[in-house]
């Protein structure tokens, strides 16, 4: 299933927080989790799904038809839960008729539980004040919107789908900037006016039942509402709050459930529906699941028609360059992937990072937004994904000549350096809406250590270490004032080894564990380190080697 990137204790923690329990130790992963027996089947091209019956179908591949999705040549199947996933994938591999077959995959939202509390919006204009949790901020370290509103707040010529639990169209911040459609509106009730396949699809669509879409994309979980208020939350009327967007058009494409979850087959067909309903941008805080072709092709898909699809990163504090997270990591043009920031620009304890696969940062922990339940303070890499729509939003609205991907570029490129996301993202820095309305390229953060002076250093640790390690190893560069070890290679067993840092005191600066290849460690003050290797008695990797000391 698919999940959404935020809310509840009941819901899993992540992007996609499909896999289950932790097998590291062992060095096994389980199967990505799927709905039991279901399948996603992609016909080739010479057997088009619209031209053959469901009995035709079921016929040819030897199973009841659920569904179809003409529009990508898909049929969703059911087989015998007896059946193991891998013999009936290898079974419909063989048919002559078949391209593919997948899993129904499961896919889940993505942000952690937070206490509802209100408060101020830090990631439109941070002034160093508390957030909600009562963390001080940094001034300034925030998405620009108060410089970005100068020069655009949004049109209701651009239309933003948010793919999520729905959303609360009829809640006064959003009901003004939620989309209608008119063929819909104007028509006559329980009759498919625009023959889109939804029948009065109103404000939207729903697939959390995939087999028995509605046109009532209501939101009963609260996530897509919180999303699509820091996207477009109605601006300048007296009341509520702001999104990036004062005017906007809002989609809401509900195919996550009330739980929090949703299917494949609920996510392919909510990407095809935006698409063909025109969606500029398209807001997705959610993940689950293995590879996906279907996904990917409907990804594609939206590519084609010039859309944005900007993703969450997810929440497992990990590396999407080593272990891809979807939908965020699929290798297609418009796709915009977004990790987490807390209010002094620090990469979020849970936020998954990723010099190559993630592109920006964004404000992600303690965001208040309006929910179902009324105004609430969210943390996750979905609370961060809507602040980087929003941005598009803005975009597409100065520039609506602009392209999904020319969008994209222009968030990357203009993003405002942040010491905490050098090399843990590709643009090294926080997207910012007035650097990317303005076309600026902001200056360097110079307390990024790779600016400073370097000392070169050759220390290794065994490759691979051993196990039960406790190793440690003191540098020093006489008369510095901070230093940053920098790490070529740093590679352990996740959770389980880690690769400590010290300062001269003794005090803990950092504990580094996973993949940490090309790594400044966080600032040392001082003239001393200490590092310190410890690993359990299993599943021993790389370990690490330290080239140089940056220091100031």
């Amino acid at each position: 299933m698919i999940r959404l990137k935020g809310r509840a204790a009941s819901i899993l923690i992540g992007l996609i927080s499909l896999v289950s329990i932790s097998t590291a130790s062992a060095g096994i992963h389980p199967d990505p989790e799927a709905v039991p027996g279901e399948y996603i089947v992609k016909m080739k091209p010479q057997l088009r799904v619209q031209n053959y019956s469901v009995g035709t179908l079921a016929q040819t591949l030897n199973a009841y038809v659920k569904n179809t999705i003409p529009d990508l040549n898909l049929v969703v199947i059911k087989k015998s839960v007896l059946e193991t996933q891998k013999s009936v994938i290898q079974q419909l591999s063989q048919n002559p008729y078949v391209q593919y077959a997948e899993p129904n995959f499961i896919y889940r939202i993505s942000r952690t539980p937070n206490d509802p509390m209100l408060g101020q919006l830090w990631g439109m204009q941070n002034t160093g004040a508390k957030d909600t949790q009562g963390q001080d901020g940094t001034v300034g370290m925030d998405i620009g919107a108060t410089q970005a509103w100068d020069i655009e707040t949004g049109s209701e010529n651009t239309l933003i789908a948010v793919i999520d639990t729905g959303i609360g169209y009829n809640t006064p911040d959003l009901k003004d900037n939620v989309w209608t459609n008119v063929a819909e509106l104007n028509g006559k009730a329980g009759i498919d006016d625009d023959n889109n396949g939804i029948i009065d699809d109103i404000h939207g669509a729903n697939f959390s039942d995939a087999a028995k879409p509605t046109g009532d994309p209501l939101d009963d979980h609260g996530h897509g509402s919180h999303c699509s208020g820091t996207i477009g939350a109605r601006g300048d009327d007296g009341q509520g709050l702001v999104g990036v967007n004062w005017k906007t058009k809002i989609m809401g494409v509900k195919f996550l459930t009330a739980d929090g979850s949703g299917s494949l087959e609920g996510a392919v067909l909510a990407i095809n529906y935006a698409t063909k309903m025109g969606a500029k941008i398209m807001s997705n805080s959610w993940g689950g699941g293995g590879f996906s072709q279907a996904l990917l092709d409907a990804i594609k898909a939206s590519n084609a028609a010039g859309a944005l699809f900007v993703a969450a990163a997810g929440n497992e504090s990990n590396n999407n360059d080593s272990n891809e997270t979807y939908p965020a990591s699929y290798d297609v043009p418009n796709v915009l992937s977004v990790a987490a920031i807390d209010n002094k620009g620090q990469l979020a304890s849970f936020s998954n990072y990723g010099k190559t696969k993630v592109h920006v940062g964004a404000p992600g922990v303690n965001i208040v937004s309006v929910t179902t339940a009324g105004y609430e303070s969210w943390s996750g890499t979905s609370m961060a994904t809507p602040h980087v729509s929003g941005i598009a939003g803005l975009l597409a609205s100065h520039f609506p000549q602009m392209t999904g991907v020319e969008i994209k570029q222009r968030i990357i490129s203009t993003a405002k350096p942040d010491k905490f996301l050098a090399r843990k993202v590709s643009s090294n820095g926080v997207a910012n809406a007035y650097t990317a309305l303005t076309n600026q390229v902001p200056a360097p953060d110079m307390n990024d250590p790779s600016y400073w002076a370097a000392a070169q250093q050759n220390i290794s640790s065994d490759h691979p270490y051993l196990e039960n390690s406790n190793k440690q190893w003191t540098v020093s560069v006489p008369g510095a004032k901070e230093m940053s070890l920098y790490f070529a290679k740093l590679e352990t067993e996740d959770h389980y080894d880690t690769v400590e840092v010290y300062d001269g005191t003794g005090k803990l600066v950092q504990t580094l564990s996973g993949n940490n290849d090309d790594t400044y460690t966080d600032i040392i003050s001082g003239d001393t380190a200490k590092i310190v290797l410890k690993s359990d008695n299993s599943v021993n990797t790389y370990g690490f080697d330290l080239t140089k000391i940056s220091y100031r």
